[in-house]
C-alpha cells in the first residue's frame, strides 16, 4: 500500500528561503472576495448559503432565499471591502476573487488592481465540491479561468478553491497554467508537490490565522483576541526567522468579516506591529511562489517509496546483513513519502525487524560476521562490512591486535551463539576493543539485546550513506 500524504515534509532543517534582502519572515495578506459568488437561489443554486457568516450554526435553506444571510455577504462587498481597501491600499495583497463574485464586483476589481493587488482565482463559485463529480469540477475551473480573464484582463496565476473536493488540487496541477496552487494547510513554506510525474509548487494558506474563526462557535471574540493570534504568531516565526530558519505567514481576510468595523482596526495594529521590525517582507503570493520557484527550483529525488519490488530489494536488500527479507517486508507494507528519509527507512526496518520471528532475528545476528576475523582477512566480506570495518582501521591490524580480537571472538562466540556485533562507524579500534572485552562477560539475554540495538544502529549508518 502507497501512503498518499506527506507528513514530513521539510523534516526537522527547513530550507532558507533567502527572502528578498535577507528578510527574516514574510508576510502575505489573502483577502477573500466571494461576495455575489456565495449559493443563492438568484445564483442557480438549489438553497441558501450558510457557510461563513455572523449567524453562528446557520443551514442553508433548500430552494429559499435567506434575507439576512444575502444582506451579510452584501456588506462584504458594499462596506467591508472598502474599509479592507483603505487600509491595505499600500500593501501587497492577494484577493482570492471568486469569478462570478469578480463579475459583479467592476469597481471592486478596478480598486484591486489600482492598488497593485493580485488577484488570484478563487472558483467559479464560493460553494462546497466535496460530493462535486471531477469532471464538473473540472468544467467549473476552466470557466473561472475564462470569466477571471474576462473580467480582469489577465489569466489568474494562483488558484485557491476553498471549499475543496479530493480533486481539487490534480485538477489545478492538470491545468497547467498556474504558478502555484493553495489549496494546502501544511506547511510554513512553499513546498513542490508531483503529480503525475509533474511539479507543482504550492504556497501554503492559513485557517487559524484567518478571521473565518469570528464565524465559528470556538474563534475569536473580538477585534483583540484576532489581533493577539496574529501578533504571537508573527513573533514566533520572526524569532524563527532570526534563529536562521526563515518563514513565511499567511492571513486570510474576507470582506463581510474583517471588513466589520469592530475587527478591522486588528488589521491596523497588526501592520503597526510588524513595520516596527527589521527585515519583514510583504508580498503577494505570486511573488512568493516565483521567488521561491527560483531559489529553490524543483529537484527531482530519489523517492523508495515509488520503487517497484525488485529495484527496492536491490537497492536497500542488503542494509540488514544478508537479510533482503526484512526490505521485501518493508516494500509489501504501507509506505509513503516519511519513509523516503534514511530517518524514516531506518524506523521503518526496524520496526519490521522488530516484528520479525525470533529465529529470524536470530538468523540476522549469525549472519554478521566477526569483526576482524577470518572472512576479513579471505577478503569475503559485503561490500557494507568491509568499509566499516576499514573505517575504524579494522583492515589494519597488527599481529597481537588480531590475536586479541580473534581470542575474543572466540569466547564471544562460544558464550553466545552469535557473533560479536557494534557499529562500527560510532567508534574507534580502542573503542571496540573495549567494548568486545566488556560485553564477553554478559549474560546471553542482555548480549542478545544489544545486538539486536547494534544491528539496528548499523542500518541506520548505513541507510544515512544510501539516502542523503
Amino acid at each position: 500500500m502507497r501512503y498518499s500524504r506527506d507528513l514530513r515534509g521539510y523534516g526537522p532543517r527547513t530550507p532558507d528561503p533567502k527572502w528578498p534582502g535577507g528578510a527574516r519572515i514574510a508576510v502575505q495578506i489573502v483577502v477573500n472576495y466571494e461576495e455575489g459568488g456565495e449559493n443563492s437561489i438568484e445564483h442557480g443554486d438549489a438553497a441558501s448559503e450558510a457557510f461563513l457568516s455572523e449567524i453562528i450554526g446557520a443551514q442553508p435553506w433548500p430552494g429559499q432565499r435567506h434575507w439576512n444571510m444575502e444582506s451579510i455577504y452584501d456588506y462584504g462587498a458594499r462596506a467591508g471591502f472598502w474599509r479592507l481597501h483603505r487600509l491595505l491600499s499600500d500593501v501587497p495583497v492577494t484577493v482570492y476573487g471568486v469569478a462570478t463574485a469578480l463579475e459583479r464586483a467592476p469597481e471592486q476589481v478596478a480598486a484591486m488592481q489600482a492598488a497593485g493587488w493580485e488577484i488570484a482565482t478563487h472558483g467559479l463559485k464560493w460553494i462546497d465540491y466535496r460530493d462535486i463529480p471531477r469532471e464538473v469540477e473540472a468544467d467549473h475551473i476552466a470557466r473561472a479561468i475564462a470569466l477571471h480573464t474576462a473580467v480582469t484582463g489577465a489569466r489568474p496565476l494562483g488558484f485557491y478553491q476553498g471549499r475543496t473536493s479530493m480533486n481539487t488540487v490534480a485538477l489545478g496541477c492538470e491545468e497547467g497554467g498556474f504558478e502555484y496552487l493553495a489549496d494546502s494547510i501544511a506547511d510554513d513554506l512553499p513546498y513542490w508537490h508531483v503529480h503525475n510525474g509533474k511539479p507543482q509548487l504550492m504556497v501554503p494558506y492559513t485557517m487559524d490565522a484567518n478571521d473565518m474563526r469570528f464565524s465559528s462557535g470556538q474563534g475569536f471574540g473580538t477585534g483583540t483576541d484576532f489581533f493577539d493570534y496574529l501578533r504571537d504568531s508573527f513573533d514566533c516565526l520572526y524569532a524563527e526567522g532570526v534563529a536562521g530558519a526563515p518563514k513565511m505567514f499567511s492571513i486570510g481576510l474576507h470582506c463581510r468579516l474583517a471588513g466589520r468595523p469592530g475587527r478591522a482596526l486588528a488589521i491596523q495594529r497588526f501592520l503597526d506591529h510588524a513595520r516596527a521590525h527589521e527585515g519583514v517582507w510583504f508580498a503577494t503570493r505570486l511573488d512568493i511562489a516565483r521567488h521561491w520557484a527560483q531559489i529553490h527550483p524543483y529537484q527531482p529525488r530519489q523517492r523508495p517509496s515509488q520503487m517497484d519490488r525488485a529495484t527496492f530489494v536491490e537497492k536497500f536488500g542488503s542494509i540488514y546483513e544478508h537479510s533482503a527479507f526484512i526490505a521485501e517486508r518493508v516494500h509489501d507494507g504501507e509506505m509513503g513519502a516519511i519513509h523516503d528519509s534514511a530517518g524514516g527507512m531506518a524506523a521503518r526496518m526496524a520496526q519490521v525487524f522488530r516484528q520479525a520471528s525470533d529465529d529470524e532475528r536470530l538468523g540476522i545476528l549469525r549472519a554478521h560476521p566477526d569483526l576482524a576475523g577470518k572472512l576479513a582477512q579471505a577478503k569475503r566480506l559485503t561490500a557494507d562490512s568491509t568499509a566499516e570495518q576499514a573505517s575504524a582501521g579494522l583492515d589494519a591490524l597488527t599481529d597481537a591486535e588480531r590475536a586479541t580480537f580473534t581470542e575474543l571472538n572466540d569466547r564471544y562466540m562460544e558464550k553466545h551463539g552469535f557473533p560479536f556485533i557494534i557499529a562500527v562507524r560510532d567508534h574507534d579500534k580502542p573503542g571496540i576493543l573495549a567494548a568486545m572485552q566488556r560485553r564477553v562477560d554478559n549474560d546471553t539475554q542482555t548480549e542478545r539485546a544489544e545486538a539486536e540495538r547494534q544491528v539496528m544502529r548499523i542500518a541506520e549508518l548505513r541507510l544515512n550513506e544510501v539516502l542523503k
